[in-house]
């Protein structure tokens, strides 16, 4: 004999999975995580920065 199963705890269980699999799915439509965002961004400003550091005045 089967084992009896819970239908709300089923129900609950299915709907968390699905709201993984679509934030899974906005995480990957939407890019990278604010933290990653700002280390990539503040590298970038200090490439520029030693960049423009070393161009000539003519």
């Amino acid at each position: 004999m089967t084992k009896p199963i819970n239908l709300r705890q089923a129900r609950k269980q299915r709907a968390r999975d699905e709201k993984r699999v679509r934030g899974d799915a906005n995480a990957v439509k939407h890019g990278e995580a604010k933290r990653d965002r700002e280390i990539r961004q503040a590298e970038a400003d200090r490439i520029g920065r030693a960049h423009g550091a070393h161009k000539r005045d003519d």
